[in-house]
């Protein structure tokens, strides 16, 4: 298993965005959070943003929905050509068609817990889903500390993974850094959502690398 490292362009210079994103062009993952000022309070970008985003990112992008009724909005996103749709399980009325709706059309279908929610009633999906994401910070701003009460549950999750014998990505989000991302891999998580770890650094690239190794050595 590899560590894959998913920089956040939430902390990115949306006024320079494609340059922004080539200067994480060694990442694995791009990491695009969509927030609709329902589901959490914030306000940042939609379908039209993403669709270029897609078209000018040279890594595969992966679109964390953080809406309403991703029964409605979800599969666009996979229309739009992200690699990876991740929607939350607080929202969704149904996770486990709309998972399979969108490894249907094509993208990895991905499920997101806040930090306060039980994770156990959506382990039973495991076998619809490619990954799950653990949120370690509230969602809805980047630049939040790293919530270590959320590590069991991560923990949790790969312990479900390993005994179905599935290949379940573990991500995490939220506070992710050169600090605390070695007690994320030690729990069981494989990939990284980092924001300002990386694009608050004055090499990107270098950065990534960093974070990629820091995790590599602590995976199981």
């Amino acid at each position: 298993m590899d560590a894959l490292i998913a920089p956040s362009i939430l902390a990115a210079d949306y006024v320079n965005l494609e340059r922004e994103i080539r200067r994480v062009a060694s990442a694995d993952w791009l990491h695009v959070d969509v927030m609709d000022n329902h589901f959490v309070p914030n306000l940042t970008i939609g379908p039209p943003v993403v669709e270029k985003v897609v078209q000018v990112s040279p890594i595969p992008v992966d679109a964390h929905l953080m809406i309403d009724d991703p029964e409605r909005w979800a599969p666009g996103y996979a229309e739009a050509g992200c690699a990876s749709v991740t929607f939350h399980a607080e929202a969704s009325r149904d996770p486990r068609a709309l998972a399979r709706q969108l490894r249907d059309m094509g993208a990895r279908a991905g499920l997101a817990v806040r930090p306060g929610t039980d994770i156990d009633p959506y382990l039973e999906l495991l076998g619809d889903l490619d990954m799950v994401l653990l949120m370690t910070v509230e969602p809805g701003f980047g630049g939040q500390s790293f919530q270590d009460s959320v590590l069991p549950k991560v923990r949790r999750v790969r312990d479900a993974v390993s005994a179905a014998g599935l290949d379940v990505w573990v991500q995490v989000d939220g506070g992710v850094s050169e600090r605390t991302i070695e007690r994320a891999a030690d729990a069981g998580a494989n990939v990284f959502v980092a924001g300002t770890a990386v694009y608050g650094a004055e090499d990107a690239a270098e950065r990534v690398t960093l974070l990629r190794s820091l995790a590599q050595g602590h995976l199981h």
